[in-house]
């Protein structure tokens, strides 16, 4: 028996290149990307989630149903720093067809946004040079679709785009790490869970975070919410993912997929594997 949050569609899988190399050399980290179908007024939306890492990516097809479909593939990314990046980022987007990014760690000071390159604009927010931001790159044909940009910290923002008359709501999140304050960590997910609260019930959330935390191999208990598919063991901050996507009744669509392990990390560094960054939605 299926115990995906997805039952409604099938999912296939399929090739492309890969891109990113590890956090311990210049240039961007590995990304996690997904997928979703959005179907106009007076038809249904379905989630679609994926992975992609080392050459391969997920996706679920919708079934053929009325009315106007609009594909998008969404992707989260830490890129470090968005100094120096701006093109490089959105030469990368172009490539990989992603028309929606959420970055973190951005360290750019301030609440604005600005065109990055080839076709991409960037909505961020920051209030230190050195540390933290977030942020999310639209393609610039869907930056006419936002209604609402919520700049809540320099961990946590919202886009609100209407798009064929469905409400799709994007939130760029970044967790404290594993050794900040546990006053940083509660004022972290307690933001997060303002955002999702503050979305109406029929709209439709896609969430792209770097948790710093590991949900783990094995689904065990948490079938309604997560694949098998994680990376080593689940530790405290994986378990709070897991636990936020029960409340908020969302999937961690990168579980879902069989992968060699290589493709599943998101974070190397020196010898340390692992996978941090989750595309989460409903």
């Amino acid at each position: 028996m299926d115990s995906s949050p997805f039952k409604s569609t099938k999912w296939y899988r399929s090739d492309s290149t890969n891109f990113i190399p590890d956090r311990s050399r210049p240039g961007l980290t590995t990304t996690a990307i997904g997928a979703i179908d959005l179907q106009g007024a007076g038809g249904n939306w379905a989630t679609v989630g994926g992975r992609s890492r080392g050459g391969r990516r997920v996706r679920r097809q919708r079934e053929k149903r009325k009315g106007k479909s609009v594909g998008l593939r969404i992707g989260t990314l830490n890129v470090g720093t968005m100094t120096g990046k701006g093109r490089e980022l959105a030469d990368v987007m172009e490539r990989r067809q992603v028309d929606i990014l959420c970055v973190q760690e951005t360290r750019w000071k301030g609440s604005k946004a600005r065109s990055i390159g080839a076709g991409f604009k960037l909505f961020y927010y920051g209030v230190d040079s050195k540390r933290n931001g977030v942020g999310v790159v639209l393609k610039e044909e869907f930056v006419r679709n936002v209604l609402e940009v919520k700049r809540v910290s320099d961990r946590v923002m919202s886009l609100k785009l209407e798009i064929e008359g469905v409400m799709l709501n994007v939130v760029s999140g970044y967790a404290p790490q594993v050794g900040c304050e546990l006053e940083e960590k509660e004022r972290f997910w307690s933001e997060l869970d303002e955002v999702m609260e503050s979305i109406p019930t029929g709209e439709r959330v896609v969430i792209g975070v770097d948790f710093n935390g590991h949900v783990g191999e094995g689904n065990t208990g948490d079938e309604e919410v997560m694949g098998k598919f994680g990376v080593k063991e689940r530790n405290l901050e994986g378990q709070m993912v897991v636990d936020f996507a029960k409340r908020m009744d969302m999937g961690v669509v990168n579980t879902y997929f069989q992968k060699r392990e290589e493709h599943r990390v998101t974070y190397k560094s020196g010898g340390r594997r692992t996978q941090v960054d989750y595309i989460l939605c409903r």
